[in-house]
């Protein structure tokens, strides 16, 4: 007889055999027992859980001749019908590969004729969402209103991908994960049987590794006996052949990215790329690493949340006691985001160091999330500052300690005068070219001029009050800076300013040299901004 691999030599045949999904076996069992059959049912649930196993084994229940507590006999000509492999009234139809509209008329006209034995036709359908459009409305009238000895049953992993229309027509049953503990129970039942020698550490982790599918589960399993054949299957040996770390090595890394050791983290990852370990399937453990800590610190380590031994819950415990919630949702938000980025990842290793540097450097990272991480690391560094100044002062001589400190009081600039504000004006040039990008792309176009007494006017187009006057304070400094002094600066409008030039000159035409240089800088202005400005002479 050729090899059957585990996940078929270990599928349920009867209902008793089903993990996990008593809720559905229970439901079922009791409407064959009361003869209340629906005429579609909808299995759904992710890969694994056992949706066409449990189809199989009520299509065979259904047509049992004498069923014992809902369940086949096993015994009756139908039955073995069945096990043999002849019978066809239990027809499977893969809609991933047959989701056109001529597939399901050939369903519509075999559901005429009445099965040759037993009471039902029972159509299994898997991967129903994978139907066109047009088959899901083919199906839809044979749905609703089924011949009296045909029986419906729609698999499928996406259910919110199939009509409303087929939904209603159908009881719809949703499988659960199964727990890790329930995997683990059952892989280790089957290695018994197998006669395989592994390791209990072993089980636990490929069953946590399965993600609530059995399926999964043995196929992990097998691919384990396969590579060990006829040697004790260890949890280092598992960890080697999945790319997966040792959870120690989980714990030492959250263990420097909280006390903010740099150097240990990346030596971690160094170690972890040495050993050649999936940089993925690492940035996955610590993900779910962080949840768990997360867990642990805000439910007091509940073991119906976290499915761990006690013993590594208490270890959990103990780590998640030393960082703050807060700093355990930004760990997620990273390894989140690095699993992601992993996916088409040219150099992975790089993109977990970087991860990881975000995480020790605090003020390497960007993000929004890091600033309550950012203010923890500055008032670190300043209660630091001042324990050295706390020392500082006891190793002082005493009598330097009793020397009164003398009050420091800033330097006011001495006043500018106007000689010095007309000399000023010469160099506004150089005053521009010192100011930043932002305040040099307001004022370029602004051209400095002088009327009377010491105030340097700016002299800007109509329209830019609000940009002016938010970078005022930046040219007041630069200004202040090139004179020495302190200048009163005052910006005002081209129109404006050409007012008071013919308001104030207007009555002193002995200012000639005045008059000219300010007729200068006015028409400079108007000829940027599109104004035709006469000064009277």
């Amino acid at each position: 007889m050729s090899y059957l691999a585990l996940y078929r030599k270990y599928r349920p045949n009867t209902f008793d055999d089903v993990v996990g999904q008593e809720h559905i076996v229970r439901t079922l069992k009791n409407q064959i027992s009361s003869n209340r059959v629906a005429h579609a049912y909808l299995f759904c649930g992710s890969r694994g859980t056992g949706k066409t196993s449990i189809a199989k084994i009520f299509a065979r229940a259904v047509n049992c001749e004498e069923p014992v507590n809902g369940s086949a006999c096993s015994i009756c000509s139908a039955c073995k019908k069945v096990q043999e492999g002849s019978s066809i009234n239990i027809i499977e139809m893969d809609a991933a590969s047959h989701n056109g509209v001529d597939n399901i008329r050939e369903i519509n006209e075999e559901v005429k004729y009445t099965p040759a034995v037993g009471k039902y036709k029972v159509y299994i359908i898997d991967e129903v969402h994978m139907l066109s459009t047009g088959a899901f409305n083919a199906l839809l009238k044979t749905l609703e209103e089924p011949p009296a000895h045909v029986i419906f049953i729609l698999a499928t992993t996406d259910p919110q991908k199939i009509p409303v229309t087929i939904l209603s027509r159908c009881q719809r049953f949703d499988f659960k994960r199964l727990s890790a503990k329930e995997i683990e129970d059952r892989l280790a039942e089957y290695m018994q049987k197998e006669k395989i020698d592994i390791e209990d550490q072993a089980l636990s982790y490929i069953a946590r590794l399965a993600d609530g599918g059995m399926r999964d589960a043995l196929s992990l399993l097998e691919q384990s006996i396969s590579f060990y054949f006829d040697e004790t299957i260890t949890m280092d040996k598992i960890l080697y052949l999945v790319g997966a770390v040792d959870s120690s090595v989980l714990f030492e890394m959250i263990d420097a990215v909280t006390a903010q050791n740099t150097q240990k983290a990346l030596e971690l990852c160094v170690a972890v790329n040495r050993l050649g370990r999936s940089i993925r399937q690492f940035a996955s453990d610590l993900l779910e690493h962080c949840r768990n800590l997360l867990v642990a610190k805000t439910t007091n380590g509940a073991q119906g949340v976290l499915d761990y031994s006690q013993e590594y819950i208490n270890r959990l415990i103990e780590q998640a006691e030393a960082v703050s919630a807060q700093e355990l949702m930004r760990y997620i938000k990273h390894f989140g985001e690095l699993e992601y980025e992993l996916r088409n990842a040219i150099s992975p290793r790089i993109l977990l160091e970087i991860a990881v540097l975000k995480l020790t450097k605090v003020q390497m990272d960007s993000s929004k999330e890091s600033l309550l991480a950012k203010m923890q690391f500055l008032e670190q560094k300043l209660e630091q500052l001042e324990k050295e100044g706390v020392k500082a002062a006891y190793s002082m001589p005493e009598e330097l300690q009793r020397t009164p400190l003398k009050e420091v009081v800033p330097q006011r600039l001495p006043k500018a005068v106007p000689e010095e504000v007309r000399e000023l004006i010469k160099k506004w040039p150089e005053i521009k070219s010192k100011l930043g990008k932002a305040a040099w792309s307001i004022f370029e176009t602004a051209e400095a001029g002088f009327v009377e007494e010491d105030i340097f006017y700016i002299v800007y187009k109509n329209g830019m009050d609000v940009l002016v006057n938010a970078h005022l304070e930046e040219l007041k400094k630069a200004i202040n800076e090139e004179a020495g002094k302190e200048v009163r600066v005052k910006p005002i409008h081209a129109d404006d300013y050409a007012a008071k030039c013919i308001e104030v000159y207007g009555s002193h035409p002995e200012q000639t040299d005045d008059i000219k240089d300010i007729s200068a800088v006015i028409q400079n202005v108007a000829a940027k901004i599109n104004f035709n400005i006469q000064v009277k002479n």
